[in-house]
């Protein structure tokens, strides 16, 4: 069975992932992650599930609600390796260089500060460190199609 199928589909309610930071590069067993933008706490939990239960794997969001709730779906799964922090802006409250890998999942297009952003993500990586993330990206000029909440998570 595959990560994924140990997920139970009440964890995935409030999921809005648009792709798979995973996919990117492997994660290696011991590493330290730091999740941009955690949400409910999915890309957390396959985090914890490929480092290993002695590495660090730290996600923040900017709301409260998402912190709780992935604080809440994480101890449901008994995931012992994984700190959720609330953050109030693009400052990390981490340490200059402490995490192998940072992730995103659909979270970096919303920041009106991206520049701030990255800067604060390539701080708290060690040197030699790495980014893997999905995001939606508008390319200059285009047009978007009209959309609707259900086919812009899909």
């Amino acid at each position: 069975m595959g990560i994924l199928e140990t997920i139970p589909d009440e964890f995935l309610d409030g999921f809005c992932g648009v792709g798979n930071p995973f996919a990117i590069e492997t994660i290696a067993e011991g590493s330290s992650v730091l999740d941009v933008g955690c949400g409910v706490g999915i890309d957390l939990y396959v985090t914890s599930r490929l480092v290993g239960e002695s590495a660090r794997v730290c996600g923040v969001d900017l709301t409260e609600e998402m912190v709780e709730r992935a604080q809440k779906n994480l101890r449901n799964l008994q995931v012992k390796n994984v700190d959720v922090h609330l953050v109030a802006s693009e400052r990390l409250p981490f340490s200059d260089g402490v995490f192998d890998v940072v992730i995103s999942n659909g979270v970096i297009n919303l920041s009106p500060y991206k520049a701030m952003l990255f800067d604060e993500i390539y701080r708290v990586l060690k040197s030699g460190g790495r980014l893997q993330f999905a995001d939606i990206i508008l390319e200059e000029g285009a047009s978007l199609p009209a959309v609707d909440a259900d086919s812009w998570s899909q």
